[in-house]
């Protein structure tokens, strides 16, 4: 539990009613699954960023960073520790020429939007993406050929030292679902996108074409993270499931898509520990029938 000092304490970096108690992560992430983080925390710019974080690794305190939760899985039992959202109150975009600057709280969604109002072309695919520009550098994050790599130019973070520091795109060390913030306790802050100037025409009919495909494809009407398992080198992963006899699996809540086997779905009042149980499940049957190790996507907590 957090004491009641630690908790004045935050409430002198941020203010009052960014700080909550108990806060049940279910309304915080795209699976609306998860139970109670001790504190969780609003953040609404770096100097506050750095002050809590600052602070929490001096009080010893486990703290985890987020966006809009749309690759977490928060355990039923919740979280022992703060959870630090680097979200809407962290969301400012701003456009120069071909280049867009946006904080990391920002939904790629929004900033693939306002590249189209400018008539800026390169962010196509990140327009049905649901996460945050900070969670998609941090995985570099894809989509239909496109991926963070191909557009991102430099990515402001914080160090475990509360120093802030410029990773240029060559530092960043992008992989298939990954980057060198994956493993350095870095924060992003802020990305910025070098684009090139297009027909706005042809960027919304192709943003449109991507929304079609994504409807036809993607069980977008029902909770999920997303893509549950990273690609295979030489496989999908949905085509694996699918040939491993897993579609329409399920346990409790949770359940291997009809429409997508690659997306683990809450069909209703799905607990963690379901999708759990369901992911273990199928990486078990598709190794066993087609000798492939299924590496999970998503990012459990707690």
């Amino acid at each position: 539990m957090i004491s009641e000092a630690v908790v004045e304490a935050l409430k002198g970096f941020v203010p009052e009613e960014n700080v909550r108690m108990q806060e049940p992560m279910a309304g915080h992430t795209t699976f609306r699954i998860g139970g109670p983080a001790d504190c969780f925390v609003q953040l609404e710019n770096q100097a506050q960023l750095i002050r809590v974080q600052k602070y929490l690794r001096l009080v010893e305190i486990p703290f985890f960073i987020m966006g809009n939760g749309s690759n977490l899985l928060v355990s039923d039992k919740g979280y022992e520790g703060v959870i630090l959202q680097v979200g809407p109150k962290m969301s400012d975009i701003q456009v120069e020429g071909c280049q867009i600057k946006a904080q990391a709280g920002a939904a790629l969604a929004q900033v693939a939007r306002t590249a189209l109002e400018h008539g800026l072309t390169g962010l196509e695919f990140a327009s049905g993406i649901p996460g945050t520009v900070g969670g998609g550098v941090v995985m570099n994050a894809g989509a239909y050929g496109g991926e963070m790599s191909q557009v991102v130019t430099q990515v402001d973070v914080v160090n475990s030292q509360g120093e802030v520091m410029e990773l240029g795109n060559a530092t960043m060390e992008f992989g298939y679902r990954t980057s060198t913030i994956r493993n350095n306790p870095f924060i992003v802050t802020e990305v910025t996108f070098r684009l090139q100037q297009g027909d706005r025409e042809l960027i919304r009919e192709r943003m449109e074409e991507l929304a079609v495909q994504r409807r036809q494809k993607q069980p977008l009407e029902y909770p999920s993270a997303g893509s549950t398992f990273k690609r295979p080198e030489g496989h999908f992963a949905g085509k694996l499931i699918m040939d491993a006899g897993m579609r329409g699996f399920q346990i409790g809540g949770a359940r291997v898509s009809d429409k997508h086997c690659g997306f683990i779905i809450n069909v209703g009042h799905a607990t963690a520990q379901d999708v759990q149980d369901v992911i273990w499940e199928v990486r078990e049957r598709v190794k066993e029938r087609l000798f492939v190790d299924l590496e999970p996507e998503i990012v459990f907590l707690g």
